[in-house]
């Protein structure tokens, strides 16, 4: 059986090995479409499964397309969420909705999003992104199978680089320990992660005695061969007291030849030339019709930058970065200044840097890229964030200055008992990099994208926190907290390029902010500005403070010319780059001297917002004194795929956001200020 009608049990479709071998071409070309539409994505992991895909959803499982909740329905859950296209096409060859629809893959406000939200797309069973996890799922899936008498099958399809997480492995035992012959997991065998080949980023053989060892039943098959995949599948839903795993030998990049085993094509999407030559190797160029589809694509983009446009405030004109012929800037990578720092200071032999699988996409790598004497000094880790977050705090014991690093959600989350109690409870050094911060992975979507990192980080005693604006502070803060600031310390970056709005002198100093303020219009954006530490900055009576830090610094001071420009109110712009330990004197004078105060924060509205406000309301000083305070960050809400800027829109933390919340303060400060004189008579 496979695709059943769930009212009458009869087979809607019994495909033959021959027309599976045909949709999981066809699947693979749609996939290609879909990823070079999006621009982003996962090209090799997707078409190494993607024949276990149609076998799975097309011939072995059994489902209804009309009814994606039937309870006799066997379960197919995605621990490697990274392979979202793949799921999302099984689907759809299944009927559950027309392949073209996965053309608005990543897009903003598209329920295919990187990763699979179980909410938006009917037949995904469970949201998924962080590796790890999908077994621990199926697991509870399976015990309530048990528990119910039920007779489906939870099937769970991993990655091998995905079995270096710990989790796989407690999840492992309980199958086992609850004999849950219920349960078939899938491991993707392909033999490249993001950092390499999986042998040598962090062996995990031999896989197949692991499992058994762990009391699993082990099967191994040809990923490629449709008959070897069908005849595996069918016999694991056949074996009885234990769980099964199946081994399935595939290459990354399958079909594809400038694809198949390369790393580098991991997390990345063909250009449409690329696509066009992918079809054809394929022999599905005729049979795609991707013309079609990738103005489907973009017809979908033009009205989700209308739906922007329409939610952006207004102002007489746009001020939008580099719109102009004037106040033009300049954009890199923030990470670029992580790297930078590790390259520039490596040579100090105490250094030691742990890579945990997205090491050139973070930087943390140039570390040693050019150093290879170094390189006994770069630990790979692989995909496991809490074990090496403890290990870390080991060779800090020791004396050395490790630093590790990996997307933030993941350094900050995943890890934080391990933070908590083997670094900030022994008060070791420790410097963390919570990479690609708040929006900057875009189209990965919420499960990738640090919204609530600072809350974890924050909270923990001993640690200190820096968010600094662009890359130039990143490389100085880098700098500063590897080699001359004790203890456990987080910095946060993004991903995408931002604006620069420093230069090497611009001050910078851990712990004190920095006064930025608009002096002239300008042709260079960063030469309109002038920057002091804040605590020797004479006041000039400004009508409202924005207090900023990260990205949020630059759209702060775009806040700025836009309220100068619009309303000619004068702004104090406050670089909050480190946020513990906070500079409260600051936070206390801007108060005082300019009574509005707007936070912005590209982060769930708290981290920065409520830290200042308790600071406001808690110094005697400024008790009786008038002072009104807006937060500008995300509402409460998790991410969503789309690009990167256009989030920043989405999410309501644009500089037009943030002119937009300061403006309303005025308002308010004006009006108080001319009911003063009567209330006072």
């Amino acid at each position: 059986m496979a695709l059943i009608n769930s009212k009458t049990w009869k087979v809607i479709r019994d495909y033959t090995i021959s027309e599976l071998k045909d949709a999981a071409k066809l699947m693979r070309g749609y996939d290609l479409v879909a990823l070079a539409a999006a621009g982003s994505g996962h090209a090799g992991g997707t078409l190494s499964i993607m024949d276990i895909t149609a076998a799975l959803y097309l011939k072995v499982a059994n489902h209804d397309p009309k009814n994606a909740n039937w309870e006799g329905r066997d379960r197919i859950i995605w621990s490697a969420g990274h392979k979202a296209p793949a799921l999302y096409l099984g689907l759809a060859f299944a009927g559950y909705y027309k392949a073209e629809e996965v053309v608005t893959l990543r897009k903003l406000g598209s329920p295919y999003q990187g990763h699979p939200h179980w909410l938006k797309v009917p037949g995904v069973e469970v949201s998924s992104g962080s590796l790890g996890q999908g077994l621990s799922v199926a697991v509870g899936a399976a015990l309530a199978g048990k528990l119910e008498g039920k007779q489906h099958k939870v099937f769970c399809i991993m990655g091998d680089g995905e079995q270096q997480e710990g989790s796989i492995w407690e999840a492992a035992m309980e199958a086992a320990h609850y004999k849950l012959d219920n349960l078939i997991a899938i491991v993707d065998k392909n033999g490249l992660q993001i950092d390499g080949k999986v042998s040598e980023v962090m062996n995990i053989e031999p896989l197949a005695e692991k499992y058994r060892a762990f009391g699993w039943e082990v099967l191994t098959c040809n990923g490629h061969d449709m008959q070897q995949v069908v005849d595996t599948l069918e016999q694991a839903r056949t074996i009885t007291g234990k769980p099964i795993v199946i081994l399935a030998r595939t290459v990354k990049g399958k079909g594809v030849s400038f694809m198949e085993n390369v790393a580098g094509w991991h997390g990345k999407a063909p250009s449409a030339e690329e696509m066009v030559k992918g079809l054809r190797e394929l022999d599905i160029e005729e049979q795609i019709p991707y013309k079609h589809l990738l103005e489907k694509a973009k017809k979908f983009q033009a009205e989700v930058d209308r739906t922007l446009d329409a939610k952006l405030p207004k102002f007489s004109r746009s001020y939008w970065w580099n719109s102009d012929s004037r106040m033009k800037v300049a954009m890199k990578p923030t990470r670029m200044g992580f790297g930078q720092a590790l390259a520039e200071n490596g040579s100090d032999e105490r250094v030691v840097c742990l890579g945990l699988d997205i090491s050139g996409s973070i930087t943390i790598s140039e570390f040693y890229a050019k150093n290879p004497e170094r390189k006994d000094r770069w630990l790979s880790m692989g995909i496991a964030e809490q074990s090496a977050t403890a290990a870390a705090a080991g060779l800090a014991r020791e004396g050395k200055l490790p630093v590790f690093g990996t997307y933030g959600t993941f350094a900050a989350a995943r890890n934080l008992d391990q933070l908590r109690v083997s670094v900030c409870y022994g008060d070791f050094n420790v410097l963390v990099a919570g990479a690609h911060g708040g929006v900057s992975v875009g189209p990965d979507g919420a499960t990738h994208q640090a919204l609530e990192d600072l809350f974890n980080i924050m909270g923990l005693p001993n640690m200190q926190v820096v968010v600094p604006c662009d890359s130039v502070e990143t490389r100085k803060a880098t700098t500063h907290l590897l080699l001359r600031q004790p203890g456990p310390k987080f910095i946060r970056f993004a991903r995408e390029a931002t604006p620069i709005v420093t230069t090497e002198e611009t001050p910078f100093i851990f712990g004190k902010a920095n006064v930025i303020r608009l002096r002239h219009d300008s042709e260079d954006f960063i030469d309109a500005f002038e920057t002091v530490l804040a605590e020797e900055y004479a006041n000039e009576r400004e009508d409202v403070s924005i207090i900023a830090c990260g990205p949020m610094v630059p759209e702060a001071m775009r806040a700025a010319y836009i309220l100068k420009q619009e309303f000619g109110y004068e702004t104090r712009v406050i670089n909050l780059h480190t946020l513990k330990p906070i500079d409260s004197v600051a936070i206390v004078r801007a108060g005082k001297e300019t009574g509005a105060i707007v936070t912005a924060e590209e982060h769930q509205i708290g981290a920065l917002a409520w830290r200042v406000s308790g600071i406001l309301t808690e110094t005697p000083k400024l008790y009786g004194v008038p002072i009104i305070t807006g937060a500008i960050g995300v509402k409460d809400r998790f991410g969503e795929s789309g690009y990167p800027w256009e989030l920043i829109k989405e999410f309501e933390v644009s500089a037009e956001h943030i002119a937009q919340k300061a403006a309303e303060l005025m308002a308010v400060k004006q009006g108080a200020l001319a009911e003063a004189p009567a209330a006072i008579g």
